[in-house]
């Protein structure tokens, strides 16, 4: 299927000649038949020989519905532009070519209309010399009059090869479908129109609005027939379950789930539509979206957007800037970066602006991203850029200038941490992955190119020996020769108060071997246990814990936890009477 829409001044005949194509009606309101005025969009879809099936959007002409007729234009590929052979050039033609040169259109055919009232050849002339500027020059034309008949052959011939040189849409490509009219149906709930310019839709397929509201696809028609999936480009009716039309009107796009960045802002390169500059504040028109906004120009004819509500933008995309004060089109854009970086130090706009000056490619603009910091691929994808290189890890990205700084960083960051807590036997990776503002999963490999130790989820320099601090070393150095002259005799809080050996001083002795907490409070030498079961075997069996006590010369307090330390070793047991047994710790 092609869709192509109408463009042109009012009463110029672009509805008498979509009907002339079709044989339907495109106004549907009772209004505009009264009126004979399209205030609407409308839609109408025929055969034509060499095109296959193709669907028209016809807009209005009024100058009090341009903001209509770019919800029309927007989401459309190519255009027939028509202008009546017996007034020629008008305002609105202007207005309208203004408006598809600033969306980049560059695909259509010229229709004059009403040949069989004036001659065709100057309005012809007179278009193109209007044309001549803008993305629709050199357009094909062609000359008809709907009320005879005559030259409808040629405007279909048109159509055909205007079709033939479409590029071919990606179908594999998220959708992005911007509402252009909602309704509800008895019976079947509520039902969104658009024009799918990408992607493909199937029966069942779960979409998003653009508040994360999931929506699933009912099902679906296209050119007033049922479909169970639908491929770009096309014009579609979606029935919607789990929303309310209220929930989905024109311009609010329907999302492929997790494809697309809700971006609040954007920098963009602009193209004014006159010498005056554009005011502050905006309608920025996208798809059949109409979105107020702020701009912050930044130079070198690069601005930056803030929108009054987030928008799924991509690299690449078109957009108009309307001025409502004036109703008139103020720019034309191309969306560059749709995250760009905080303008906060004196001189960042004008910095800004020439960084946006040399991104002539998506790859330009990821390479921006990239030096900036680590990126996911999946959301460089919900940009529209590219991910260069390798990844670092997993799906993370970033350049080799960058991943060298996170390197260093995490290099400082292990040296004041190992400085700071001289006790502790590295530096642990969720606390280096939060010291620089990373994910967990990256600091094994960073670590590596910062030439690191990353074991047990511990950061070291390579062959580290933990060791002790000298004062700690020395304080142990007593407490051993203490327990060596009585194994069992653990001191008490008074005397590791005297030698400063506090809960993290016993930690880190603990850790290298040198004691051993048998419990809160308790600290013997390593080998106690080997002691103790030297001592015990030597006892009757059973033994009371009383009878352990007397023969290791011990307190209760310490005979109770090294008792079931042996046991939770496999060197003793517990008897059914209470009592304590040895065991052969090779059995």
């Amino acid at each position: 299927m092609h869709v192509i829409a109408t463009a042109g001044h009012v009463d110029h005949g672009k509805s008498t000649l979509v009907g002339a194509l079709t044989g339907m009606e495109p106004d549907r309101l009772a209004e505009e038949r009264r009126r004979r005025l399209t205030i609407d969009l409308g839609f109408a879809w025929t055969d034509l020989p060499g095109a296959g099936e193709v669907a028209f959007v016809d807009v209005p002409g009024h100058e009090r519905f341009v903001a209509t007729m770019l919800a029309g234009v927007g989401p459309v590929p190519a255009v027939l532009f028509v202008v009546a052979a017996d007034e020629g050039w008008m305002p609105q033609s202007a207005e309208h070519l203004e408006a598809l040169d600033a969306l980049g259109v560059s695909r259509g055919v010229l229709v004059v209309t009403r040949s069989d009232l004036a001659d065709p050849a100057p309005a012809i002339e007179e278009a193109h010399e209007w044309m001549a500027d803008s993305t629709l020059r050199d357009l094909p034309a062609v000359a008809v009059s709907a009320i005879t008949g005559d030259g409808l052959d040629d405007v279909r011939a048109a159509i055909a090869n205007l079709v033939a040189g479409l590029p071919a849409p990606d179908a594999a490509a998220p959708v992005r479908l911007w509402a252009d009219r909602s309704f509800s149906i008895r019976g079947a709930g509520t039902v969104v129109t658009a024009t799918l310019g990408a992607g493909t839709v199937e029966v069942g397929d779960e979409l998003l609005n653009t508040e994360g509201r999931s929506v699933r696809v009912r099902g679906i028609e296209a050119l007033g027939e049922p479909r169970d999936r639908v491929t770009a480009t096309a014009r579609v009716a979606l029935n919607l379950r789990g929303v309310d039309r209220a929930d989905v009107p024109r311009g609010l796009p329907l999302l492929t789930p997790g494809a697309w960045r809700m971006a609040d802002s954007a920098d963009v390169e602009l193209r004014p539509a006159s010498a005056t500059p554009p005011p502050e504040r905006l309608i920025m028109h996208i798809g059949t979206a109409a979105v107020p906004c702020r701009l912050r120009p930044l130079g070198d004819g690069h601005g930056r957007l803030r929108f009054d509500r987030p928008l799924p933008l991509r690299y690449g995309d078109r957009a108009v800037l309307r001025d409502p004060g004036r109703r008139r089109i103020a720019a034309g854009l191309v969306v560059l970066d749709v995250d760009p970086p905080p303008l906060a130090r004196r001189g960042a706009a004008k910095a800004r602006a020439a960084e946006l000056s040399g991104m002539r490619t998506a790859g330009d603009v990821a390479s921006g991203h990239l030096r900036r910091g680590l990126r996911r691929g999946a959301e460089l994808a919900a940009m529209g850029l590219p991910a260069l290189g390798d990844p670092r890890h997993g799906d993370w990205w970033t350049d080799d200038a960058r991943w060298a700084e996170y390197a260093a960083d995490l290099a400082e960051a292990e040296r004041r941490h190992r400085e700071g807590h001289p006790l502790e036997p590295g530096m642990p990776v969720a606390a280096a992955a939060r010291r620089l503002g990373i994910d967990p999963a990256l600091i094994p490999e960073l670590a590596r190119h910062a030439g690191l130790a990353c074991e047990s989820g511990l950061l070291t320099p390579p062959g580290h020996d933990p060791g002790l601090p000298p004062a700690l070393d020395k304080a142990v150095q007593v407490l051993e020769r203490d327990l060596a002259a009585d194994p069992f005799g653990a001191p008490n809080a008074g005397r590791l108060a005297e030698l400063g050996l506090g809960t993290a001083e016993l930690a880190a002795a603990e850790r290298v071997g040198r004691l051993l907490r048998v419990a809160p409070g308790i600290v013997l030498l390593p080998d106690v246990d080997r002691r103790a079961l030297g001592v015990l075997t030597t006892l009757p069996q059973p033994f009371t814990l009383s009878d352990a006590r007397q023969a290791m010369g011990t307190t209760r307090r310490v005979a109770v936890p090294l008792l079931e330390l042996l046991a939770a070793r496999g060197l003793t047991r517990r008897t059914d009477d209470d009592r304590h047994e040895t065991l052969d710790p090779t059995d």
